[in-house]
């Protein structure tokens, strides 16, 4: 097959969108398809890969060293017919994702949409704190992703929770698949952190790690404020804070409030290869997001063998079953402390935990969430020739608004 990835994110930049369509590029071209990637410039950085081709692109002052893209490449617009396209995925539906729907259309080609992130929950980056407006742009954003959808043969979605929401909140009816991003295992199964525990004077340490943008969205201080709770009862714990964001600083403040700075470790963004690594020198990890779409960083923790004590919430609860790879508990400091000590005070439960967090990782092996993936295609390939797209049933009171 060929197949074009259309993606607002790709390498360097480390995120759960780069991950996934990074991932499933490899396992796709292992299985003898051409995958193209189209996506945005990142300054000099210079692609390994083939069939990797990028847009121009603008910093963008929320998030750093990111860029934004600029969708528009006359080289790219001349490239495309020539590939002969079989299926368009795009993994946004704004920007990239607007190109991708337009160009599917021009070119006659099956559009697929993986439905990644839940968008209604990032409006408050818009400087509009009030309620009322919030409520607002919340619903502008449902309404203006219904109809993108409606323009697509196929969606992806990453997770059980995630459908539920889109069939109960969005209204979608058919034409839809989930699948999880699979992963590699053999790096988690190779690694070894002893070294690194050793390096970093971790040795005598309880390490807590957890994983993921530091923003406000994935509910930190929720998990900063456990781990000061734990700290009272185990002197020992370290919490490592693995990724950056524009709340590294608030992050930094709130764990000097609670006392326990010193023993609050940021590591930055670290490439993903050294991920496998940095889990395992650890000895639990912790999680309080309840935004997420699939999971995707507890999967690589329970790949690392690590028991998970995690706020219940969408995309984690379709990675931890609760009382067999660890604890999922309320969204609550209290609840979220109260099972890691449970868990520190139980080496027989804690060693269950990582024996059953190894096991259910087999679930999420790339090969076969790639081969379901090529399945997906061949589906809207039927779809796209017989002129059906995503049916969604919108409620009266949306279609007023």
């Amino acid at each position: 097959m060929q197949i074009a990835f259309f993606t607002n994110f790709y390498l360097p930049v480390v995120n759960g969108v780069v991950r996934s369509v990074e991932s499933f590029r490899e396992a796709l071209t292992k299985q003898c398809h051409n995958v193209f990637v189209f996506a945005q410039s990142n300054g000099d950085y210079k692609d390994e890969a083939p069939f990797i081709f990028r847009y121009p692109s603008l910093p963008l002052p929320i998030q750093g060293e990111i860029s934004a893209v600029i969708p528009v490449s006359p080289f790219v617009e001349q490239l495309l017919p020539s590939l002969k396209l079989d299926v368009i995925h795009t993994h946004h539906p704004v920007l990239l994702g607007q190109t991708a729907a337009r160009r599917a259309a021009e070119l006659s080609v099956p559009l697929v949409f993986t439905f990644h992130t839940q968008y209604t929950e990032y409006t408050h980056y818009f400087p509009l704190p009030q309620e009322a407006i919030q409520e607002f742009l919340k619903s502008a954003v449902k309404n203006w992703l219904i109809t993108f959808m409606q323009k697509c043969q196929h969606i992806v979605i990453p997770s059980e929770s995630m459908k539920e929401i889109l069939v109960n909140a969005y209204g979608l009816r058919d034409c839809y698949t989930v699948i999880p991003t699979g992963m590699d295992l053999e790096p988690y199964r190779l690694a070894d952190g002893k070294a690194l525990r050793s390096r970093q004077g971790w040795q005598d340490d309880i390490v807590l790690v957890s994983t993921g943008r530091l923003a406000i969205e994935k509910n930190w201080p929720t998990l900063l404020q456990a781990a000061q709770k734990v700290y009272l009862e185990h002197p020992a714990l370290r919490l490592v804070l693995i990724g950056d964001g524009p709340e590294k600083s608030a992050l930094q403040a709130l764990a000097a409030e609670l006392g326990i700075a010193e023993r609050v470790t940021f590591t930055g963004e670290i490439p993903f290869s050294e991920v496998p690594v940095h889990l395992k020198a650890a000895d639990i990890f912790g999680f309080a997001s309840v935004t997420e779409t699939q999971g995707l960083v507890t999967m690589e923790a329970i790949a690392a063998g690590l028991p998970v004590v995690a706020v219940d919430g969408s995309g984690t609860r379709d990675i931890v079953e609760n009382g067999r790879q660890g604890f999922l508990v309320p969204n609550d400091p209290d609840a979220l402390a109260e099972s890691i000590n449970r868990l520190l005070e139980s080496p027989a439960k804690m060693k269950n935990f990582q024996r059953s967090a190894l096991k259910r990782a087999k679930a999420f092996d790339m090969k076969r969430c790639a081969k379901q993936l090529v399945k997906v295609y061949e589906q809207a390939i039927r779809e796209k020739a017989e002129q059906r797209y995503v049916r969604i049933e919108v409620e009266e009171e949306s279609k007023e608004r």
